[in-house]
């Protein structure tokens, strides 16, 4: 065998074990990932507000008991609710993508832990589906395409519901290791509330709509028929979205003690044509040369 070894004593072993946990400790504390579902508990419902006053203000919809999406149908609200739906639905992905990380990699060396798992793959890919709907919700207004409006909020109300559901269960798998029993409870009150009034809004918004005859479903008044369905649906839509905002303000806590590193880019100098390197010299260059120019301190960033 070939080769140089060097043995470091006990004190440097030490030294170098210490400043590689504080080096960890300050990437942990410097982690900001708690922002996302922050950012998700405060953007939605200040949209909704600020679209719910502005559709009252310009008499596009009345006060009482309006559908969430009825708030953000005609222009300008629209505009806002469909810019601000999809920011939030790219900020809801990525809070997805992180709980699905950090159980993921607690669990990740430990067989016995398959149920967990399985559950976390699942509420992936549910999650992600949820998302979807939020962005066809934004994207296509009910007076425009209702169906494909309807199939998106089901899609984000319906899926968002099953996604609570999984956390929850993911929630009392990964006590005490990373959250509470008391917060697992949490979690499972929040799906349970958001299931019930799911439910309730979808029975209650079919019987209202049969029974409605008025001019515009928008402006829906106690005489247009169907008008206790139609409170209790709008109501119990407006319950659910909450319910969710709640469940996104649980997982803060946990987000701070989570770091991700930046993706590694690596670019192969051997692949690059050496057009790329026009009006740096006469000629063609070569790999060589490109490397050349790469060390150089011009072209350091």
């Amino acid at each position: 065998m070939s080769g140089d070894y060097t043995f470091k004593s006990p004190s440097e072993l030490w030294h170098r074990q210490t400043v590689s946990a504080a080096t960890t400790k300050s990437n942990m504390e410097s982690s900001h990932l708690y922002l996302l579902p922050l950012s998700v508990f405060v953007l939605f419902p200040a949209t909704f507000i600020i679209t719910y006053v502005i559709s009252v203000l310009l008499k596009h919809t009345e006060p009482e008991f309006p559908y969430i999406s009825d708030t953000g149908t005609y222009s300008p609200e629209s505009c806002i609710f469909g810019q601000a739906l999809n920011i939030g639905a790219i900020v809801i992905l990525m809070t997805i993508y992180v709980r699905f990380r950090q159980i993921a990699e607690l669990y990740r060396n430990h067989s016995s832990s398959s149920t967990i798992i399985r559950l976390n793959r699942v509420g992936l890919g549910i999650g992600c589906l949820a998302a979807l709907g939020i962005s066809i919700v934004a994207n296509f207004q009910e007076t425009n395409v209702f169906y494909v409006h309807i199939a998106g909020a089901l899609l984000a109300f319906g899926l968002g519901t099953a996604y609570l559901w999984v956390q929850a269960m993911c929630s009392y798998q990964t006590h005490p290791l990373v959250n509470s029993m008391t917060m697992a409870h949490v979690r499972l009150v929040l799906a349970m509330v958001a299931s019930l009034f799911f439910m309730i809004g979808c029975v209650c918004a079919s019987i209202a709509h049969s029974q409605f005859h008025g001019n515009n479903p928008r402006k829906w008044y106690p005489e247009d028929g169907g008008w206790g369905f139609h409170v209790a649906s709008t109501v119990s839509e407006w319950v659910c979205a909450t319910a969710f905002n709640f469940f996104m303000l649980t997982l803060v806590d946990e987000f701070k003690s989570i770091s991700i590193d930046p993706p590694q880019v690596y670019v192969s100098v051997d692949t690059l044509a050496p057009t790329q390197y026009s009006g740096i010299g006469e000629g063609e260059q070569s790999t060589d040369d490109m490397h050349a120019i790469l060390a150089s301190q011009s072209y350091i960033t």
